[in-house]
């Protein structure tokens, strides 16, 4: 298995360099075929959140939709796919940046039960804890 890089999922998913997109396109076209799995590594979510809110304004909606959509593809795998599950439960249902959400998820899955923040917004969730 091969896994992604940012820079892939962001020419799938904004299409900003023709070219590009269309290199990724055949390639996933050709996996498909070929019932080829990427795995797409959490630190890739992370960037491609990222990526997505800071340098192409999407919203919290439009990235959500687009990470729901491409766990539907078969041909991706996310790495620690109960982390991307509750990034997308959580993420319509607070207003912490779902960079924390997943950071959040993540360390649940690691096995810790709680982390500390200066986050405001962080702290609205259960799982961070306002540093005072």
């Amino acid at each position: 298995m091969m896994a992604v890089d940012t820079n892939i999922i962001v020419r799938f998913l904004v299409r900003d360099d023709e070219k590009q997109a269309e290199a990724v396109c055949k390639r996933l076209k050709q996996a498909e075929t070929q019932r080829e799995r990427f795995k797409i590594p959490l630190l890739v979510v992370l960037e491609t959140i990222w990526v997505l809110e800071s340098a192409y304004d999407k919203t919290r909606s439009e990235i959500l939709d687009s990470i729901h959509d491409m766990r539907q593809m078969p041909i991706f795998e996310f790495e620690a796919d109960r982390v991307i599950e509750g990034l997308l439960n959580d993420g319509p249902k607070y207003k912490a940046n779902l960079a924390d959400i997943l950071i959040a998820h993540s360390a649940k899955n690691a096995g810790c039960d709680a982390g500390i923040t200066f986050d405001k917004a962080a702290a609205q969730l259960s799982f961070f804890k306002l540093l005072k």
